[in-house]
């Protein structure tokens, strides 16, 4: 595989998520999520250490909610912190946790050397569904957001957002309110949920700012390399999938390689788009695709000024 150089000194893999988005230059990050079971953890690994290879701007990795599993998150944001010196965010998602459990999550990120946190409520399982939430300790990413910003380190916060309102939002206003509660609260960042439509985005934008909420948004981008992640991506995020790019599967979802390419090519022309309008970090959610996050890369390696190496 070829390889970018890498962007980052070695001094900066502590950098906070933050100071990067500040700077006036454009960049590129890669969400990767942590092994399911421990005998994949390897092929996790692995995949995840191609991705750091290439020399984004920062990663992200998921948080595996099973409780015999989500120390796998911290296990794959050190070994890539340490290995590659790039800066890492751990997400951190509370509703299936108690607060002793919370807490020991932050101290052990803490003795990582993990500065950055991705603070989110986390999907509710069946059971908090047909139980309710009233005996839970957290119910909203607003009260971890708080939890960490009272704890005894200063961590960088990220929080989550839909250009298309959040599902159980009853409407884009309210949905904005609640974005504002996490800012306020203490929320650095904001990442958005994986968008098709760039336009969305910039609406979104236009709203979020009128409504006061002025920190960094970075938009979320999916490749869609198979067909068979369209519906899954829809049920996921609810994202509105434009005709153009319906059109895009219906011509070739049939061919495996073909999907690829098309898929690859619609990402990277998002994010050009995005570029071109003064966004200047895009996050891609690679799903573990090495292959799949070079391809963008290498479509963009001019306009971010890098230059492949081997």
């Amino acid at each position: 595989m070829h390889v970018l150089e890498y962007l980052h000194k070695p001094s900066e893999v502590n950098v906070k998520i933050i100071d990067i988005l500040k700077q006036d230059k454009m960049s590129l990050s890669f969400e990767v999520f942590p092994p399911k079971k421990e005998t994949s953890f390897d092929s996790v690994k692995a995949a995840t250490e191609s991705i750091a290879a290439l020399g984004p701007a920062f990663m992200s990795v998921t948080y595996g909610a099973g409780g015999g599993v989500s120390h796998y998150t911290l296990d794959i944001a050190k070994n890539l912190k340490e290995k590659f010196n790039i800066p890492m965010l751990a997400h951190l998602t509370c509703v299936s946790s108690n607060k002793d459990t919370i807490h020991q999550r932050i101290e052990d990120m803490k003795a990582a050397g993990i500065k950055n946190v991705m603070a989110l409520r986390g999907d509710l399982t069946p059971e908090l569904i047909a139980n309710g939430r009233d005996n839970c300790d957290y119910h909203y990413a607003v009260e971890l957001i708080r939890e960490l910003k009272d704890s005894d380190s200063v961590f960088c916060i990220g929080a989550a957002c839909y250009p298309e309102k959040h599902p159980e939002s009853a409407n884009q206003k309210e949905d904005i309110q609640h974005l504002k509660e996490k800012v306020d609260a203490g929320a650095d960042f904001l990442t958005t949920q994986m968008v098709f439509d760039n336009n969305l985005f910039f609406n979104f934008m236009y709203k979020l700012r009128e409504a006061g909420v002025t920190c960094p948004v970075l938009p979320g981008i999916m490749p869609i390399t198979n067909a068979n992640q369209v519906e899954r991506a829809i049920k996921l995020s609810g994202s509105f999938m434009p005709q153009r790019f319906k059109s895009l599967v219906d011509k070739f979802g049939s061919d495996p390689e073909a999907m690829k390419q098309a898929g690859i090519i619609y990402a990277s022309d998002q994010i050009i788009d995005l570029y071109a309008n003064g966004i200047t970090n895009v996050h891609v959610y690679s799903m573990n695709k090495p292959d799949v996050a070079e391809g963008i890369l290498r479509n963009v390696s001019a306009i971010l000024g890098k230059n492949f190496a081997g």
